[in-house]
């Protein structure tokens, strides 16, 4: 379902957008010519603002990285929703069970989950780049080991470090496997249907494997496991003794900056 419909709004951040909100200039770009006294409580002022605007997380990373947005309760659990900035995607940190690529990817699109009072429903399955299977172990073919071009891959090698069976020279490797799983508490070492169908036999579909690194296309009819994945991030409300943080320091700055003015 589109977004633009009003039922899921999803704030998307790109890594282009790393000017920080929370740069001193930006607090501090009042009137020069205050007292001394002035000067100490504007610059307690704006301490206070920059801690609140922190908090809110309004400083934009400039390096991919993997963040919790939040949770969301699913299955009678709360569940992290895990935003990868490199890719604008978010992750619903839930593993179902083993199940037909028909049976996941009606499972995933169905899923309707609300966050402070807003509904998200365009879940879908992590996508791979589809291309004629050519298997390889330098990351650079569709099929094989160590490519970050599909979802699952750059989740597992780019974000969570985690190793190959084989590394880049077709060398087999101390150290592989599903080690890492960072804010993942329901991440299986195991076999994950993509999203993507195999489209020169739409009879396969393309899966990585987390507990040896490899990716490729096989018949729809295998009971893999499956993740969810929502485009963008999904937008969580500020805690309200943060919102008070940030109105403190702003309100505090408006009232010196008026002080001086009417001296």
């Amino acid at each position: 379902m589109d977004q633009k419909r009003g039922r899921g709004r999803i704030l998307a951040i790109g890594k282009k957008s790393t000017k920080s909100i929370t740069s001193p200039n930006f607090i501090l770009g009042l009137s020069n010519k205050l007292t001394d006294k002035e000067k100490t409580m504007k610059n307690k002022l704006a301490g206070l603002a920059i801690m609140g605007l922190m908090a809110l997380g309004l400083s934009l990373p400039a390096e991919a990285s993997l963040v919790v947005s939040g949770t969301v309760l699913y299955e009678g659990t709360q569940r992290n929703l895990i935003y990868d900035d490199d890719l604008e995607i978010t992750w619903l940190d839930y593993t179902r069970a083993d199940d037909t690529w028909g049976n996941q990817t009606s499972w995933a699109a169905g899923l309707s989950l609300t966050v402070n009072g807003v509904t998200y429903d365009s879940w879908r399955l992590p996508a791979t780049v589809d291309g004629l299977t050519v298997s390889g172990y330098d990351g650079t073919t569709t099929a094989g080991y160590n490519i970050t071009s599909s979802e699952m891959g750059h989740l597992y090698y780019s974000e969570l470090g985690n190793k190959g069976f084989y590394d880049t020279s077709g060398n087999s490797q101390e150290g592989w496997g599903l080690i890492n799983t960072g804010d993942f508490h329901n991440l299986d070492s195991s076999w994950y249907w993509s999203g993507t169908t195999y489209a020169l036999n739409p009879t396969l579909a393309w899966y990585f494997r987390t507990n040896r690194g490899n990716q490729s296309a096989t018949s729809k009819d295998k009971l893999y496991r499956a993740l969810a994945v929502l485009p963008g991030q999904i937008q969580t409300v500020p805690e309200p003794a943060t919102l008070l943080l940030i109105g403190s320091g702003l309100a505090g700055l408006v009232a010196v900056g008026k002080k001086r003015r009417g001296h």
